[in-house]
C-alpha cells in the first residue's frame, strides 16, 4: 500500500487533473452530502459549557476545516485515537498498521450548538458513514469512520442515530461508524504542519478536490450553523 503521505500529495493530485480532463461529475471527483434528519435522542440536562468529542472520518484535513467553520465550535485540532502514543506519529500511523486512526478533537460550546448537530454536520457532509476503512481516495483503517466517545451521554446519542439514521434508510448502505471510548490522554496532536492545513493551503490539489466541495456543501446545507472565518488553531 502507498504511504499516506503519498496518497494526499501524489495520488489526489494525479486524480484531479485526471478528472478534470476527462470532465468527470464533481459528484465522482469529491465526496457527497446526504440531507438527514436531526437525531430525535436528546443530551442530558447540564449546565456545561465545554464539551469535546473525537471524530474520525477519513483525511483529518478536511474533518478538521468543516467544525473549524462550525460556529458553536471553539477548537477542531487534527490528530490521532485508537492507538498508543509511542507510534502515533503521522509515517507510523500512514501504514495502517498501529491502530490510529485520524481524528479531530472537536470541541464546541452546547449552549450555542448541540453534539446531536455535531453528529448531524459529521454524518452528512464531513465524510460517508458507510464506506468501511477508507474515504475517497484514502483506504486503510487509519481513515476509518469512528466516534471516540467520552462520556455514556454522547454514546447514547450516537447510538441512537446511528439506529435511526440506517432505520430510515438515509444511505444506500448500513452506516459502518465505530463507537469506541476515548481513553484518557488517548488523542494525539497531529503534526504542526497538519493544523489549520485546508485553510493554508486550499490551492493544494487534494484539498481543492476533496475538501473545499465539503465546506461548500456545508454552507449550503447548514447556513445558520456556518461561519465564514475558521476558528484556527495557529492563526486565532
Amino acid at each position: 500500500m502507498m504511504k499516506a503521505h503519498f496518497k494526499k500529495f501524489g495520488l489526489p493530485v494525479m486524480l484531479a487533473a485526471a478528472a478534470m480532463t476527462m470532465q468527470i461529475p464533481l459528484s465522482q471527483a469529491a465526496e457527497s452530502a446526504f440531507k438527514i434528519p436531526a437525531p430525535k435522542s436528546a443530551p442530558a440536562a447540564s449546565t456545561a459549557t465545554t464539551e469535546t468529542v473525537v471524530l474520525a472520518g477519513g483525511c483529518f484535513w478536511g474533518v478538521q476545516a468543516v467544525f473549524q467553520h462550525t460556529l458553536g465550535v471553539t477548537s477542531a485540532v487534527s490528530g490521532y485515537a485508537g492507538g498508543s502514543k509511542e507510534n502515533a506519529h503521522y509515517d507510523m500511523v500512514g501504514s495502517g498498521s498501529t491502530g490510529h486512526a485520524e481524528s479531530v478533537k472537536v470541541t464546541f460550546d452546547p449552549r450555542k450548538i448541540s453534539y446531536g448537530k455535531i453528529l448531524q454536520i459529521y454524518f452528512s457532509v464531513v465524510h460517508d458513514p458507510t464506506q468501511l476503512n477508507r474515504q475517497g481516495p484514502d483506504m486503510g483503517t487509519q481513515y476509518r469512520s469512528a466516534i471516540f466517545y467520552q462520556s455514556d451521554d454522547q454514546k447514547r446519542i450516537a447510538t441512537d442515530y446511528i439506529a435511526q439514521l440506517d432505520a430510515a434508510k438515509v444511505y444506500p448502505a448500513r452506516i459502518v461508524t465505530q463507537l469506541t471510548p476515548l481513553q484518557p490522554a488517548a488523542f494525539y496532536p497531529a503534526e504542526d504542519y497538519h493544523q489549520d492545513f485546508a485553510t493554508l493551503h486550499p490551492q493544494q490539489g487534494y484539498i481543492a478536490r476533496y475538501d473545499l466541495p465539503k465546506i461548500e456543501n456545508f454552507k449550503q446545507m447548514y447556513p445558520s450553523d456556518y461561519r465564514a472565518a475558521p476558528v484556527t488553531v495557529f492563526r486565532n
